[in-house]
């Protein structure tokens, strides 16, 4: 793909091309069309925006290889020795009811999944006006209270009636990997503080529950849409690796006077 091409697809046009190289626009022309070099400054625009294209393209890639089921299956006892660490660690606190606790098994799957490329627990999460829910939560929770590990108990927060939930056995810590407590220890620190209005709210501006249609379930991949704060990882970064050789396959050599002053510049190092 050419300067031209890669132009046309980010939606620039030659004046603002021009604009941004600091040149006239039939000075751009004649670089679009490799009539003119352009100094190394201007190469240096020019790399970003074959970078951005490259960047655009390598998440559709990585989307597409990530939209397999392979890494989501549900795991039904990572999912109560999860459910069981959070409650021993945060449980006690008492903003910390059904809605809250939701919310954090919901952003330690989905950071998880973003960071590694797999769920924690495979939890499916539906949603709903509440935020996201996972949709195996009252099944695994029932089973559990039957067997003795947890209780649910009704209390109230303010004027508020709430749903609690009191670990009855310790999680076992041989279900995780050092990463997997890691995640789960972040989320609580980040997290844990905020009542459930406040969990609701700030994952409700979060992709995943954006771009999902009411009572729908929502999709893993849409982490990699991500903006900040929720990003775990700066995905342009990731992808804007293309060094300078690679904008120099679309560009015509350097002039003589350009290379000797490139190779004039103080070294770095």
């Amino acid at each position: 793909m050419n300067l031209k091409q890669i132009r046309q697809k980010q939606g620039i046009t030659q004046a603002e091309m021009a604009e941004r190289l600091g040149v006239s626009r039939p000075t751009y022309i004649q670089i679009e069309r490799g009539k003119k070099e352009p100094t190394i400054s201007q190469a240096r625009i020019i790399k970003d925006l074959f970078q951005r294209n490259k960047s655009e393209k390598a998440k559709k890639s990585i989307l597409k290889k990530r939209a397999s089921k392979k890494n989501i299956q549900f795991d039904a006892q990572k999912f109560k020795e999860v459910l069981l660490y959070v409650l021993e660690k945060v449980g006690a606190k008492p903003n910390i009811g059904e809605t809250a606790l939701f919310k954090l098994i919901y952003f330690i799957d989905f950071d998880f999944y973003e960071k590694h490329g797999r769920s924690l627990t495979g939890a499916t999460y539906m949603k709903n006006h509440h935020g996201p829910t996972p949709k195996q939560f009252k099944p695994v929770a029932d089973e559990m209270i039957v067997a003795g590990e947890l209780e649910r108990v009704r209390s109230k927060y303010f004027q508020y009636d709430q749903k609690k939930y009191l670990p009855r056995r310790k999680a076992d810590l041989n279900a995780f990997t050092a990463i997997e407590t890691e995640q789960i220890d972040d989320v609580l620190a980040r997290l844990s503080d905020k009542n459930g209005s406040e969990l609701r709210a700030y994952s409700h501006d979060d992709v995943p529950w954006l771009a999902t249609e009411n009572q729908n379930d929502i999709d893993y991949n849409l982490v990699f849409q991500r903006t900040q704060p929720y990003s775990q990882r700066d995905h342009e970064m990731d992808f804007l690796d293309a060094s300078a050789s690679d904008v120099l396959e679309h560009l015509h050599p350097l002039s003589e006077e350009e290379y000797d002053y490139y190779m004039s510049l103080p070294d770095k190092k």
